[in-house]
């Protein structure tokens, strides 16, 4: 099945969450700012992606404008970050057995059901 990681209030989210209701496709919802990954979560995600912690780093965000910007961590420390922060976390991600794609922008998923 598929998992889409899912924040109501971004444009893109509900972008990407329409699509697979147009496609008719099946998937569990979660709204990982209500229910934030652990890092265990987080990590196995990553592995999915293929992607360091930093690629999904939403860098327009003020947190991490104010915070983070010009800081280097290490993928551990981004991890800690990113669950602590999950706001800064890239919406939608797309999630079935062992691959995840960004879905923004929604094209992303199209090879990603089949």
């Amino acid at each position: 099945m598929i998992r889409i990681y899912h924040n109501p209030k971004c444009r893109k989210s509900r972008a990407g969450l329409q699509y697979l209701q147009e496609k008719g496709v099946e998937f569990e919802l979660v709204e990982y700012l209500k229910n934030p990954l652990t890092e265990k979560e987080l990590e196995k995600l990553l592995v999915k992606l293929n992607l360091k912690p930093e690629e999904i780093v939403r860098k327009q965000e003020e947190y991490y404008r104010k915070n983070l910007k010009g800081k280097q961590f290490n993928d551990h420390e981004w991890i800690r970050i990113l669950v602590e922060n999950p706001k800064l976390i890239m919406r939608p991600i797309v999630e079935r057995d062992y691959k995840a794609v960004i879905g923004d922008p929604v094209e992303n998923m199209e090879t990603f059901q089949s």
